[in-house]
């Protein structure tokens, strides 16, 4: 049996499709069914309800629209089975309140969207040298005295820096946000 790549066929690519944009929000979607359910164990069942509805259902989804918005439309859903599921138990919402944290959910997971690529542009606008400076604080493990002192700076300096830099991102990240709600 020749198990070489070229004897295998190439991969479906709607699937392919359905993966990739899957993976990229898997994180997102996992945040908002922890808003929505007691237990993770519930959250990974709900989340793996989803994946395979979503994959029934991806021929009805339009290319074009909101992935996500979609992806979180069906998970509400399976939130809601969970919840039937678990009737009983004195931990789990109403469903009125389920669909209540759905609805904020999904528009906080849109905010939350928003803001991390307007934090992306920001931080492209830095110089190269002040990137590195943000980027090097945010390190596990770091402590600011040492960065300091590689940069040739005092810890007092430096804090100073890395305050003004992060004043100026949250500036630009404001402005980049009433632009963009403007658009």
């Amino acid at each position: 049996m020749d198990s070489t790549p070229s004897s295998q066929p190439p991969p479906d690519a709607r699937y392919e499709s359905f993966v990739r944009q899957f993976v990229a929000r898997e994180a997102r979607l996992r945040a908002f069914l922890r808003t929505l359910l007691p237990a993770w164990e519930d959250v990974d069942d709900a989340v793996q309800e989803t994946s395979i509805v979503a994959w029934r259902k991806f021929a009805e989804f339009e290319e074009g629209t909101n992935f996500l918005n979609w992806l979180l439309a069906i998970a509400r859903f399976e939130a809601l089975k969970a919840r039937r599921r678990h009737a009983r138990s004195p931990l789990v919402f109403s469903e009125e309140v389920i669909e209540l944290l759905a609805d904020e959910g999904a528009d906080e997971t849109e905010r939350l969207e928003a803001e991390r690529h307007a934090l992306t542009h920001c931080l492209d606008q830095l110089g190269p040298a002040q990137r590195e400076l943000l980027e090097r604080s945010y390190q596990p493990g770091v402590k600011f005295h040492e960065i300091a002192a590689q940069a040739g700076r005092s810890a007092a300096g430096f804090y100073k820096v890395i305050q003004r830099l992060r004043a100026a991102l949250l500036e630009c990240i404001e402005r980049r946000m009433e632009t963009e709600g403007a658009a």
